[in-house]
């Protein structure tokens, strides 16, 4: 299959289109220009898969794209301990062939990286200049995939995100909302403290930014973009319970039924940063944004969900 761009309107490739992000970015960019949306089983020709990086490089130079997104990633943290190969070539090896061609193309490469990259410590929120120390594999892995777009001279925009949730796909908001109807109790961490960001959000911004970042070179660059405010796992999931039960949903596992335990009693293969602030300031000073609280774009999906 042939794809044709009329020269007003920029080419975007997507891959992982099916991911919480790479759904509502198939919504978010469509405005933008033609888009051309692939996830991992590819289509026709095309290759998606992050794994096959010499048909992901041939789909890349036949479709010659002005802009890359790459919503497409390696998220299963703990099992990131063990296939640490798989989370490498997906992570790291897969985003710097993408800033090679993005660069021989001198096109534009988008991509979603993560808090993981700091080790977590203090409790002030994190900056774009701040020192990264990764605690666990994938966040090592989302580090190098980081520096190597960075090291490749492409035009690119990195946008590091946390604690990604959506209305649809696997993730904390959803579990909770399914376990809060199963369960009596809950015991929920609470010292682990970040900014749950809804995947509407991140593509919205995203939409947002392209045009500026294509018009103007200075806003090339790395972001943090999460919701405005923070809280912790406990306080999210007490969140969720008290929106289920302003909606009349019947829940068993009342907020009062949470409980707090700290990430030592809840052990795991790989471990987590305690303090996963980010400070989005560059993000909405540059490109004129104002970051909503995590708490609206919640309370917006479990409607969305539930409604």
């Amino acid at each position: 299959m042939r794809y044709f761009m009329s020269n007003a309107t920029p080419r975007i490739l997507l891959l992982g289109k099916n991911g919480q992000v790479g759904w509502e970015l198939q919504r978010s960019l469509a405005p933008l220009g033609e888009l051309i949306s692939l996830d991992r089983h590819g289509q026709d020709d095309l290759v998606g898969d992050l794994t096959n990086l010499e048909g992901l490089r041939r789909t890349v130079r036949d479709l010659k794209p002005d802009v890359i997104v790459n919503a497409a990633a390696y998220t299963a943290v703990d099992r990131a301990e063990e296939q640490r190969d798989l989370a490498t070539r997906i992570n790291a090896e897969a985003p710097a062939l993408l800033a090679e061609e993005a660069r021989a193309l001198n096109g534009l490469l988008v991509h979603y990286s993560t808090d993981y990259v700091f080790d977590g410590s203090g409790d002030a929120p994190w900056q774009e200049t701040d020192t990264p120390g990764p605690v666990n594999h994938y966040g090592a892995s989302k580090l190098a995939g980081e520096r190597h777009i960075q090291a490749s001279g492409c035009r690119h925009l990195i946008f590091r995100t946390s604690w990604v949730y959506a209305a649809r796909g696997g993730n904390f908001l959803a579990t909770m909302a399914r376990l809060m109807r199963e369960r009596d109790t809950l015991q929920v961490i609470d010292d682990q403290i970040g900014a749950p960001t809804g995947a509407e959000l991140i593509a919205d911004a995203t939409a947002h930014a392209i045009p500026q970042a294509l018009n103007n070179s200075d806003k090339v660059g790395l972001y943090h973009l999460v919701a405005g405010g923070e809280t912790s796992w406990h306080g999210f999931a007490t969140f969720i319970a008290e929106c289920l039960q302003g909606q009349g949903i019947a829940i068993q596992a009342t907020p009062e039924r949470i409980a707090p335990i700290p990430t030592s009693e809840w052990p795991t293969p790989a471990a987590r940063p305690l303090n996963s602030r980010l400070d989005t300031t560059k993000l909405e000073r540059t490109f004129e944004l104002t970051m909503p609280s995590w708490q609206q774009g919640a309370a917006r999906v479990l409607a969305e969900c539930e409604g």
